[in-house]
């Protein structure tokens, strides 16, 4: 990729679009397109079309998208398929009609099926059903995938699949309602530090697995793929190690400094049972994550803090 380049990034204010801006901009990268909701609205085909046509950007990173928790997916299922379908294929379509050759898609790990073998292989897309708690957003997700593969089948584009592993970092949403499990645990065991509770509550068994991976790792890997030129396919992206949430959910109080009890309520879903990407493709082009869950948990909640003060 040229310095001078330019690029676009959809979905720049939220944690991965965010992340991507910083990393292009630490790699010299400085000609950044960026469009808030209130500018653009994606899901609107034609001003995404004639946005396209008027910017003609060189590369797209497509980080938009309505994401959320389980909560959130199980309840608003309507709107994170109906959004996600209409913004994904409105940039990609678009990107296509203004000549827009390289464009990464952020897609998510949940789309793979819930009881496939781990750690999970790119190839096993497709083989299963999925977990019912995020079924809609999966689906949207899976449409983009196959959206970019058509593309470059059919009008020999080069658009690439990216597919991270849960996320957190600077920029995550940490409403209750409909965060992910990460930032929810996060502001959870920080409230009740401060109210001295004596226990901590978890939605859920405590025993399913996920892999986290820090948000500037993720967004150094999609501006590895782009710089090496890699032209199609889907590549997984995590640490190749998981936990299990109760694991999570202690080292969050260790990190916040909660020294109360850590119960379970098993009434709530669990999800899938583990998530575990096989992030060997990506290794073997010599990419690895750096970020420990350590270290990333302990400048997320500084990112938490400094957020709750500003």
């Amino acid at each position: 990729m040229q310095k001078d380049a330019k690029f676009y990034v959809a979905g720049h204010r939220g944690m991965a679009g965010s992340a991507i801006v910083r990393r292009l901009q630490a790699g010299g990268y400085n000609n950044i397109l960026a469009r808030t909701r209130a500018e653009l609205d994606l899901t609107n085909q034609a001003a995404v079309s004639a946005f396209l046509k008027a910017e003609k950007p060189e590369y797209i990173f497509l980080a938009a998208g309505k994401v959320g928790g389980i909560h959130a997916n199980n309840t608003y299922r309507a709107e994170f398929i109906y959004e996600n379908l209409m913004m994904e294929a409105n940039i990609i379509h678009a990107a296509h009609q203004a000549g827009v050759n390289d464009l990464l898609f952020l897609g998510s790990s949940c789309i793979y099926p819930r009881d496939c073998a781990q750690p999970i292989k790119e190839d096993y897309l497709l083989t299963g059903p999925l977990e019912p708690t995020n079924e809609p957003y999966a689906i949207a997700k899976i449409a983009g995938i196959k959206l970019c593969e058509s593309y470059n089948r059919q009008y020999g584009r080069q658009y690439v699949n990216v597919m991270p592993t849960n996320l957190y970092g600077p920029n995550d949403n940490y409403d209750l309602a409909n965060s992910h499990v990460l930032p929810a645990l996060l502001r959870k065991a920080h409230e009740a530090k401060l109210r001295g509770d004596a226990r901590l509550e978890v939605w859920g068994s405590g025993k399913p697995m996920r892999e986290f991976l820090h948000v500037d790792d993720m967004a150094d890997a999609c501006v590895f793929i782009m710089e090496r030129g890699i032209t199609e396919g889907l590549y997984n992206v995590g640490t190749g190690s998981d936990v299990t949430i109760r694991e999570l959910a202690e080292t969050i109080m260790a990190v916040v400094g909660f020294k109360g009890d850590l119960i379970f309520d098993a009434s709530k879903p669990d999800g899938m049972p583990r998530k575990l990407l096989d992030v060997g493709a990506l290794s073997r082009l010599g990419w690895g994550y750096r970020i420990n869950l350590q270290q990333g948990l302990q400048s997320t909640y500084q990112d938490y803090l400094a957020s709750e003060t500003a």
